[in-house]
């Protein structure tokens, strides 16, 4: 089984997984099971003193003892397995170190498990961690809901003073406004009520912001409406001024659209209708009938 350790800014971020897995073979040598017992009781008969021999009774006291131990080893080692293997598809934390020695903390779905000297190592993104460095286990419902209310109020904290707020901030506020009302009751339990008061005033001043805009948009196109030439002077060159006028007029709100005098409205569809009449003419017209090319 391959071993993929993380890499934080070029260096390898060794943790106790990966330095179990790097020992391994050191770590199984160190290890006392049977065939060593034997060895050292074998050693231990072969040089006792002649004079004062160990009991045969004490040799079948240090086996019990040793086989007691080794039991339960293989107990804890069997459980380790049985927790290891439980964890399969949960979404945990592990603990790491970095290269400056600080703890971090990796969070993913656990995909499957290795076994290896009696120990326990979890894979997650194709990296194995020990067991020993699990931190917490999280329920990913609960986790989503938790990022999304943290996301939330990040993004809130770096808005304006509510007094401060503009048109340009009108698209983050519609965002944030969008993803709370998406959010379910459980999601929405996360997110504090200060959070939702701060988010409303946001949203109140930005009404208030598009509702001044949109008056001054309004009273903008009744100006340069009425400053438009007669109808039946309107010329190729005011083409472009009748279609900027359209698009100001048609890209407002209800309310806004309201706010522009009926009369002006109807104006400024007849300019409309006269911009396109005079626009076909000029693409209909012949080159030759024109000024030379």
């Amino acid at each position: 089984m391959a071993l993929f350790a993380p890499v934080e800014d070029g260096k390898i971020v060794e943790t106790a997984s990966q330095n179990s897995l790097k020992n391994k073979s050191k770590t199984s040598n160190d290890g006392m099971d049977k065939d060593a017992f034997l060895q050292l009781l074998v050693a231990q008969m072969q040089y006792q003193d002649p004079l004062e021999p160990t009991s045969n009774t004490e040799y079948i006291s240090q086996y019990a003892q040793f086989s007691q131990v080794e039991q339960m080893q293989n107990m804890a080692a069997s459980t380790d397995l049985s927790r290891a293997s439980s964890l399969v598809g949960e979404y945990v934390y592990i603990k790491t170190t970095n290269s400056q020695g600080n703890t971090d903390y990796v969070y993913g779905k656990v995909d499957y498990v290795v076994y290896e000297n009696n120990k326990a190592y979890l894979s997650i993104d194709e990296s194995l961690y020990s067991l020993d460095d699990l931190d917490t286990v999280v329920d990913k419902t609960y986790k989503d809901a938790y990022d999304k209310a943290f996301d939330l109020n990040t993004r809130l904290n770096k808005l304006p003073a509510v007094n401060g707020v503009d048109m340009s901030d009108a698209k983050e506020i519609d965002a944030l406004e969008e993803i709370y009302n998406g959010m379910n009751d459980y999601e929405k339990s996360f997110v504090a009520q200060e959070t939702v008061k701060n988010l409303n005033k946001y949203i109140e001043k930005l009404k208030e912001v598009r509702a001044a805009a949109e008056k001054a948009a309004a009273n903008d196109i009744m100006e340069r409406v009425s400053a438009l030439p007669e109808l039946e002077d309107v010329t190729s060159e005011n083409v472009k001024e009748i279609q900027e006028l359209s698009k100001i007029y048609n890209d407002l709100s209800e309310d806004g659209k309201n706010l522009v005098a009926a009369e002006v409205v109807e104006k400024l569809n007849q300019y409309v209708e006269k911009a396109e009449a005079v626009g076909k003419a000029e693409e209909s017209k012949d080159p030759a009938d024109g000024d030379d090319v």
